[in-house]
């Protein structure tokens, strides 16, 4: 077994273990979710997100990819996609970090200061900058309908059926190529 790997299985271990709920795609490590809380004394304190996280094959030497699955109104979250902009999984990461560092550090550092200058969420970043109070409450608004529990369960069965929409319509698309033209 390779170094990489080793650490992939002893950092996906280490999560587990530290009781965060971890739920492992197509029965590998190298793709799974995990359920991530608010922190405490922030505007996202009561919220419940599931992280998806995708490891490299060059984990840890290359970051892992980070995004959240159900909303959240945040100027570093992109709201489309989910995806993340924080400087030290994107740019500066290190083999010294862990998963545990991006649940215990990053992701609740992210929440708690979020960088308006630097958006992925430009409807966020302006309202923060321009309307702190309308943002607070907008942001609360988002963790009432889609940061409780039952949005993670949603979520998932949500992921389930556009894969059986993206099966449908690969089958369809099939099927109109095989025809010849009249």
């Amino acid at each position: 077994m390779s170094s990489p790997s080793k650490r992939r299985e002893m950092d996906v271990m280490k999560l587990m273990m530290s009781d965060y709920n971890v739920e492992t795609i197509n029965d590998g490590l190298n793709e799974f979710n995990v359920e991530f809380y608010g922190p405490k004394e922030s505007l996202y304190e009561g919220g419940v997100w599931k992280i998806r996280v995708e490891l490299p094959d060059a984990y840890p030497y290359k970051s892992p990819s980070i995004r959240f699955v159900n909303k959240i109104f945040h100027p570093n979250v992109d709201e489309t996609s989910g995806s993340v902009c924080l400087d030290v999984i994107n740019q500066s990461w290190s083999p010294m970090f862990d998963l545990l560092n991006i649940f215990e550090v990053f992701l609740p550092q992210l929440l708690l200061y979020p960088n308006p200058s630097d958006p992925l969420n430009g409807d966020a970043a302006s309202l923060m900058m321009k309307d702190k109070k309308q943002y607070d409450q907008k942001v609360k608004e988002f963790c009432e309908c889609y940061a409780k529990k039952e949005n993670i369960r949603k979520a998932a069965a949500d992921e389930d059926s556009d894969d059986d929409v993206t099966d449908e319509t690969k089958s369809s698309d099939d099927e109109i190529a095989g025809h010849a033209d009249p």
